[in-house]
């Protein structure tokens, strides 16, 4: 590397240094000073140029020489992806921790997939020497693991005639597996990974609607705020209102191909727990492990700001890749609050004028920027793929009018706002259904009518406008009693709490109400609805509001989440009319009553 790609350290500021180097581009990675730290350029003032650090500076010193590389922060993209524990430039943990043991050594080179092992290609039939190769076409595919196959895809940017392909046959990822000649006569040199900056957005043919929803297994999101796959959320909620563990329930149960986790500033214990729980877990869909399909992005609030930074990108740019294989990715992102104030403190230290709460001027547009980068979409190839990506927020005490939950509402489509009040009160998934919304019932109402039930949305919107009734008639008790309210009022507060119980609570440690699937989640809600219906008619007759609430009957439906699984359906639907009958026979019983009295 020539001198005018050397350069030496002017000034350090925490992890902002300023270097002197002739030449250099911005974006650009540079390894610096004696203890080999890699940084980032980002921003050039003359010769000298503005570099964020990945690691820590303590113990670098004015005058150390560093070296540029040439390219900008990039990841590996390529088999062996899956069931990895990567830190937030992309560094296997596990790899890490075989060499170094539990910390990480300032300066460690290292690759991020593994060189020496080889992967069984499978080319693709029917490219034979000459064929035309177009950016995003698949070469041929590698069984990654037992429920993935890893599709081997011509990286963005590279088009031309195939020279060679490889025959079928294990492969390491150095070992050139295709030769294609471009229209200036250069020969591209294709293996099984290539590498992508993870700041520039891979392309696609064009985007797409979402068609179809994300199922969760939970019913509050599934059945009340839905997300479709290839949209935006957001889970903003207090210290210790559950974000982390919706977002885990929603990595184990949820009906995507790939799920990405991201775990960016947070604390230590909360990731071990994630790092020690996936690999024990069983896929709902194979009944294999849930890692086959799963890999995790480390960061915790201990490690450099910087990277904190980065992970985001890290994360999103695998998801993009595996969305170009045709695949429908979730990314879990816990949590964006901790991503934009690694932004804030990088800013504070480049002097930039802050805003509301100390933030950038610019935190709105690099949150959009970042969420926007999901979506479905037409691939390169003609396919359709997707990435869901999710955000936690984490207001401070809970105010979801800071900057950044605030900015990240306006971005998403659908918002999971966490109750601090919920959770105390031991109502897991602690999901507010007041400050909770979803931009896409339109959608996903079709789905539902087409393959569940065309009452979805009638039953869902009679389910919310009960809930906020009870709201309503709440604050009247709390402030006059609960005589002043009829029978008929009475028995909506009942309703809802029914509502409450029966639907929308869901215990994540039962092994029967863990996971709840879409049939399920839509015959415990026409239950309850319909013993909501049937009891207003009841009361109408003169049955008394406390005899109805304390039916033997009103205790079963309330365990019924828990008592049946999602695959004992004609046993939920039998206690229905189980359910139905014993109402049935109140009615005749108060009619008849009536009739005499008349």
């Amino acid at each position: 590397m020539s001198d005018a790609r050397n350069g030496h350290i002017r000034e350090i500021n925490g992890p902002i240094l300023r270097i002197h180097m002739p030449g250099a581009r911005n974006g650009e990675q540079v390894r610096i000073g004696s203890l080999d730290i890699v940084g980032e350029i980002i921003a050039l003032e003359g010769d000298d140029a503005i570099v964020q650090a990945y690691e820590s500076t303590e113990g670098l010193r004015p005058g150390e020489e560093v070296e540029g590389l040439g390219h900008p922060l990039t990841v590996e993209l390529g088999p062996g992806l899956l069931q990895g524990i990567f830190d937030g430039v992309q560094r296997p943990l596990d790899v890490i921790a075989g060499l170094a043991g539990d910390n990480i050594p300032r300066g460690l080179r290292i690759d991020s997939l593994d060189r020496t092992r080889e992967w069984a290609f499978v080319p693709r039939e029917g490219l034979e020497p000459g064929t035309p190769i177009n950016p995003g076409e698949r070469l041929g595919a590698v069984q990654e693991t037992e429920t993935i196959e890893h599709r081997i895809l011509v990286p963005p940017g590279i088009r031309g005639e195939l020279i060679d392909l490889a025959p079928a046959g294990d492969y390491c990822l150095e070992k050139t597996i295709a030769r294609v000649r471009d229209k200036h006569g250069d020969v591209h040199k294709l293996k099984l990974f290539h590498r992508w900056p993870v700041r520039v957005p891979r392309p696609y043919t064009q985007r797409d609607h979402g068609v179809e929803p994300l199922i969760t297994g939970q019913r509050i999101l599934d059945t009340f705020f839905p997300l479709l796959k290839g949209g935006k959320g957001a889970v903003p909620g207090p210290f210790g209102a559950g974000k982390t563990m919706v977002q885990q329930q929603v990595a184990r149960w949820s009906n995507a191909d790939i799920v990405i986790y991201v775990g960016c500033g947070e604390r230590g214990n909360e990731l071990v727990d994630v790092l020690e729980s996936f690999p024990q877990l069983q896929d709902p869909n194979t009944g294999r492990g849930m890692m086959e399909r799963t890999l995790l992005v480390a960061n915790t609030s201990n490690m450099p700001v910087v990277a904190r930074e980065a992970s985001i990108y890290v994360g999103m740019t695998m998801a993009e890749y595996f969305r170009d294989q045709g695949y429908d990715v979730v990314m879990l992102a816990d949590s964006t609050s901790r991503w934009a104030e690694a932004l804030r403190e990088v800013a504070g230290r480049l002097g930039h004028m802050p805003v509301e709460e100390g933030y950038p001027a610019y935190l709105g547009s690099r949150l959009a920027a970042a969420y926007e980068r999901a979506g479905r979409v037409e691939t390169l190839d003609g396919g359709r793929g997707s990435v869901t990506l999710i955000g936690a927020v984490s207001p401070p005490g809970g105010d979801f009018s800071e900057p950044v939950t605030s900015h990240t509402k306006e971005i998403i489509g659908t918002f999971w706002a966490l109750s601090k009040e919920l959770a105390d009160a031991r109502h897991y998934p602690s999901v507010d259904w007041v400050d909770s919304f979803s931009q896409d019932v339109a959608v996903a109402a079709g789905w539902w009518a087409q393959n569940i039930s065309g009452a979805w949305v009638k039953r869902r919107t009679e389910a919310l406008a009960l809930l906020a009734r009870d709201a309503e008639l709440s604050r009247i008790v709390n402030l006059v009693g609960p005589e002043a309210l009829s029978s008929a009022q009475r028995w909506e507060l009942e309703g809802a709490s029914l509502v409450k119980e029966a639907v929308l609570q869901q215990s994540a440690l039962d092994e029967a109400d863990a996971y709840c699937s879409p049939h399920k989640q839509f015959e415990l809600l026409e239950l309850v609805m319909q013993v909501f219906d049937r009891g207003k008619e009841l009361i109408t007759l003169g049955a008394p509001v406390q005899e109805l609430a304390e039916h033997p009957v009103m205790a079963r439906i309330r365990r019924a989440k828990s008592t049946w699984r999602s695959d004992e359906s004609e046993q939920l639907a039998a206690f229905a009319s189980e359910v139905y009958q014993a109402l049935a026979g109140l009615r005749s019983e108060y009619a008849s009553s009536q009739e005499s009295a008349s």
